[in-house]
């Protein structure tokens, strides 16, 4: 039996994920996949990736440090990484 801190799943980020891209950045969601790339399809800027870092720390409750994200090119990297930090 988990307690009340259940681990997001990946599906439940990735559509989280999704809101923020449209809601935020006004990324039109049939541009959002597992292998857009933030910055040459998404057309995210660095600033824009600290923006989305900031939200996904409200999302898991999770404080994250800029670097740990600094490999990240794709939305799906975004979701290994979250993921990864959460298990940690």
């Amino acid at each position: 039996m988990m307690g009340t801190t259940a681990v997001l799943s990946r599906d439940k980020i990735y559509e989280k994920l999704k809101g923020y891209l449209e809601d935020l950045f006004e990324v039109p969601p049939d541009r959002v996949s597992l292998d857009a790339r933030l910055f040459d399809d998404l057309d995210l800027d660095s600033i824009d990736a600290v923006d989305l870092v900031v939200k996904l720390q409200e999302l898991t409750g999770r404080k994250f440090k800029p670097e740990e994200f600094k490999s990240v090119r794709t939305v799906g990297d975004v979701l290994d990484q979250v993921q990864a930090l959460l298990v940690e």
